[in-house]
């Protein structure tokens, strides 16, 4: 549970219709086997203790005398369970007969949450045999215990500030206003659903989708506990179809017809900064509900959940060329609204033929030809100087002309050095005054260019750039629209495999791959024997892990230990956890030391959740203090 991480599971038992002595050993056979694993939250499906499918037997007062023993032996059995467990069962109240869910912690029921919504149609009939819950939770002596009773009741931990569950019951969560939005808006990050869903045939993608679209409209957990084999299939069969979402994410999803255990860990963590962050996730303002604390104990979770590696990139196949073509579409616009607005027909790119001039120049391309421009309007601008390679050199000439743009080549060697000679810098040495001075050099002649041709100098760098200020301050830094300035370095590579891959023009996508297999490098440092001497990934680290750093701690707001730990899960078999601390603690080093470079961005689109535009989603002093980070990943050291 530490950093927020709670293991919870969703239990389909093996059940006989109406035999309670049998439900109750296998309800607890899985309890015992779930809380072994580590879960703190086990959920049973609806009517569990009996079966849902008892019809009028549920008018038996043997069957309910029953249900309410096997209530108090499953209690008894948690008292040495380090878990909140909720199982279904028929519960008489006041000589009316009631659906519920029960809580049970520590040997204790704590609370009993009542069924909403009674479905009556189709193949239901539950009002035949209960009433519907009452309209707000009240509190009832349960064997010479008071309990709270209702809808909406809150569980709260007593260790964990965001942890906070609260049950519905099937059909609660199909009707228009499923009792767990209130219950959401008083606090609740993980919703249990103790379920009866029968199977017929589309139904599953559909609840699905259900229990997705709760969790993301709620930003919460969401654990769905369904009926499986077992159940009476006189008219139905039901297939324990169970389900754990966390905010929109399916992150299990069991077997149909195979009755069993699904878990996963959800992180409340996550859901609380997601609500912080969300002005649209309104807290009703009262404390109606009633609140009831539970104990379990804080541990670390063993994480089994995955997370994604390449968490900008979009999945494979259809899926990742559709979000491809989105992206470059919304690239294209953009652009495509700035030139309109500014009566522009022309634009200029400096081409080094690396990925993201490349990537700058189809974009352009593709916004010309959607205002119907010529693209001998696009100007592609090489500007070879000294770590300039053949091989860069001549993709880049190549690629331009076979785009359709002017090529202008504009060698600054000879400029590079005389402004060398004009501020005393020796050209041996090396430092950062020799790589920004081509850079600035570089920006020069593209406004110049722009200015004698009328354009938009367009920008190259992309958002992983930004946030490791791997850019020169005024140099590659300025332009005028900075079209990649939300697309990171790992999600360049396959905008540009996508373009290759559908262009129709072979020898353009062989240019393109060429560029694809070429080492990142801003080339500003003299080649060795004609080959890139300088790459960006030995010096700043692998863009794949500072893009993993960068999503998780913008987007969900992960403390440094917590993405060091997720990443190494993430990245296991490709990076050591050595390697994975030291770029983690570079990348913080560099995220806030060059936030004064975002603070002057350049406009440029939003593609995905994730940018770094002070006018937009990324707002940070210049001068904020990194201490309490690099500190976190310190006891990280520490504990190694």
């Amino acid at each position: 549970m530490r950093q927020g991480f709670v293991k919870v599971a969703a239990a389909t038992p093996d059940i006989r219709v109406a035999d309670v002595a049998y439900n109750t050993e296998q309800i607890c056979r899985l309890i015992e086997e779930t809380a072994d694993e580590g879960a703190k939250i086990i959920v049973f499906p609806e009517l569990c203790v009996t079966g849902y499918t008892c019809g009028d037997l549920f008018t038996q007062d043997i069957l309910l005398t029953d249900a309410r023993s096997a209530l108090h032996r499953i209690a008894g059995f948690t008292k040495d369970k380090d878990a909140l467990v909720f199982v279904g069962l028929p519960l008489s109240v006041d000589g009316e007969l009631y659906n519920v869910a029960a809580a049970l912690n520590r040997g204790a029921v704590l609370g009993l949450t009542t069924k909403t919504f009674l479905p009556n149609y189709g193949e239901f009939y539950e009002m035949r045999q209960f009433c519907q819950g009452p309209k707000e939770a009240r509190e009832i002596l349960f064997d010479g215990q008071v309990v709270p009773f209702g809808p909406q009741l809150l569980f709260e931990s007593t260790v964990m500030d965001s942890l906070v569950v609260s049950a519905e019951i099937c059909e609660d969560v199909w009707s228009p206003v499923p009792p767990s939005i209130e219950a959401a808006r008083e606090g609740a990050t993980i919703i249990v659903n103790c379920s009866a869903s029968d199977e017929t045939v589309g139904k599953e993608s559909y609840r699905k989708s259900l229990i997705e679209g709760q969790s993301a409209r709620l930003i919460s957990g969401y654990v769905y506990a369904n009926a499986g084999e077992g159940e009476s299939t006189t008219d139905l069969v039901f297939g324990g179809h169970n389900i754990i979402a966390e905010n929109g994410t399916v992150l299990r999803s069991g077997r149909r017809f195979e009755n069993g255990v699904i878990c996963s860990e959800i992180d409340v963590n996550r859901i609380a900064g997601e609500r912080r962050k969300n002005t649209t996730f309104q807290t009703s303002g009262e404390r109606k509900l009633f609140r009831i604390p539970f104990y379990i104990e804080e541990t670390d979770t063993v994480l089994t959940r995955t997370f994604p590696s390449r968490p900008f990139v979009p999945g494979a196949g259809e899926e990742r060329a559709r979000r491809c073509e989105e992206i470059l579409t919304i690239q294209a616009m953009g652009l495509k609204k700035r030139l309109a607005h500014a009566r522009c027909s022309s634009a200029v790119v400096g081409i080094s033929g690396g990925l993201d001039s490349t990537l700058a120049l189809l974009v352009t391309a593709k916004a010309f030809d959607v205002l119907q421009l010529s693209r001998k309007g696009i100007t592609a601008v090489t500007m070879p100087c000294f770590g300039t390679t053949d091989r860069t050199y001549q993709n880049a000439c190549r690629m331009s002309q076979k785009l359709g743009a002017v090529l202008r080549e504009v060698p600054i060697a000879d400029s590079v050095s005389l402004h060398f000679k004009d501020i005393g810098h020796d050209p041996e040495d090396h430092s950062v005054t020799f790589e920004n001075a081509q850079a600035r050099e570089r920006t020069q002649v593209l406004m110049d260019i722009a200015n004698q041709t009328g354009g938009l100098v367009i920008g190259t760098g992309d958002m992983s750039e930004l946030a490791l200020g791997w850019a020169t301050y005024n140099g590659d830094h300025m332009s005028m629209y900075g079209v990649n300035a939300s697309v990171p370095k790992t999600l360049v590579r396959h905008l540009v495999h996508y373009y290759a891959d559908t262009c129709g023009d072979e020898e353009l996508k062989a240019i393109l791959y060429d560029v694809l297999d070429t080492p990142v490098s801003p080339e500003l440092l003299p080649p060795k024997d004609g080959e890139i001497a300088q790459k960006t990934e030995d010096l700043v680290g692998p863009y794949e892990l500072h893009d993993f750093f960068l999503y998780y701690m913008i987007r969900f707001g992960y403390e440094p230990s917590k993405i060091y730990r997720i990443a190494r899960l993430a990245f296991e078999g490709e990076y050591d956890n050595i390697t994975i601390l030291k770029w983690l603690e570079t990348f913080y080093r560099r995220f806030f030391s060059q936030q004064f470079k975002r603070s002057c961005l350049p406009d440029g689109p939003k593609v995905g959740t994730v940018a770094l535009s002070p006018r937009g989603d990324w707002r940070m002093p210049s001068d904020a203090c990194a201490a309490s980070w690099l500190e976190d990943l310190a006891r990280v050291k520490l504990g190694q």
